[in-house]
């Protein structure tokens, strides 16, 4: 197990988004995170106490989480003189980055000499069987998005807090290193090979009671040409009953692909619900969720209220407001 609390390592993230694996900590666990550390040129902010290794030794922290996700989930050679240093000063590591610390000899030598233990929480510790779409008992929804990084994750961990409120049967299921480390167990997915992909969510999602939801989180996008291989593998694997529509209405193009803009709702609608019927003929889109981040109140409020009347479905920010309507959606069903 990682041993918390946790100090939230930045590095040198050049905006928020960058530094979403420490922000959904954060959000969603803030009493796990005494602190953040900050490199010279780190644009990020969770608005956590700055601390030094020493302070935030003193703070009670146990273990540096790397709270970065880069294109390509690379270890900075910039960050390693701070990684190496807070294992020296009795802190164990862990990342979800692709770029593993156990792989890093310098890092694992360090480790070694100092007793620490580094958590790469992107390695597989099941061995997933291949899909086989038999029908699993339970309910299930899937938040899939137009983008990556639009509030997929956010959304599901709202819309089970939403049906457990209502005393509805609900559980979380992480599927990415972020999930991972508010929940403490999950699958990751994006590092599960392709053939069993498909077969590790329906080992997450197993027969359960009948009026029992799993709250599936999502990852990429259909759209997006990078990531979409990840998104298919819940489309299919989760075999949803609903699906949940995520979008961030402020972004100019996809994530990290300038040239691709991002699709409509109703693209986005009409490519996921027939590919998710290929395993689960009764599934329905039920709600949409709009991470309104970078709107006003008043802004908010307008959008929101146009999408639902253009799509009609309940239409909201699970953050800013909350999931209850998209949870009352499910429970319709």
């Amino acid at each position: 197990m990682i041993e918390t609390p946790y100090l939230l390592f930045l590095g040198d993230a050049p905006d928020q988004l960058s530094a979403k694996v420490a922000q959904g900590i954060k959000d969603w666990r803030p009493e796990n995170a005494v602190g953040q550390f900050r490199m010279e040129g780190c644009k990020a902010d969770m608005k956590l106490p700055d601390m030094d290794l020493a302070a935030a030794k003193a703070a009670g922290a146990k273990t540096l989480v790397i709270g970065v996700a880069n294109r390509g989930g690379i270890i900075s050679q910039a960050w390693k003189k701070v990684l190496v240093e807070a294992l020296e000063e009795g802190f164990d590591l862990a990342s979800g980055l692709h770029n593993l610390l156990r792989n890093e000899e310098d890092l694992a030598a360090v480790a070694r000499a100092c007793g620490r233990t580094l958590h790469d929480v992107r390695i597989p510790t099941v061995q997933y069987p291949i899909a086989n779409g038999v029908k699993r008992s339970g309910k299930r929804v899937l938040a899939v998005g137009t983008d990556c990084s639009v509030g997929k994750m956010y959304t599901a961990l709202a819309l089970d807090e939403s049906l457990r409120k209502m005393g509805k049967k609900s559980t979380f299921r992480a599927t990415g290193q972020t999930g991972i480390l508010i929940t403490g167990g999950g699958v990751p997915l994006d590092a599960v090979i392709a053939d069993f992909m498909a077969g590790s969510i329906e080992y997450l999602t197993p027969d359960n009671d009948d009026d029992h939801w799993d709250i599936i989180e999502g990852q990429g996008s259909l759209f997006h040409v990078s990531y979409s291989g990840v998104t298919m593998a819940l489309v299919h694997g989760g075999q949803p009953d609903a699906l949940i529509l995520c979008h961030e209405p402020t972004r100019e193009h996809m994530r990290g692909l300038p040239e691709y803009k991002l699709p409509t709702l109703e693209a986005l609608r009409d490519t996921a619900l027939p590919l998710a019927r290929v395993a689960n003929p009764a599934c329905e889109v039920v709600g949409i969720s709009i991470n309104t981040q970078h709107l006003s109140d008043e802004e908010a409020e307008a959008y929101l209220a146009k999408v639902e009347a253009e799509m009609g479905l309940p239409t909201v920010d699970p953050y800013r407001q909350n999931a209850d309507r998209l949870a009352e959606a499910l429970a319709a069903l």
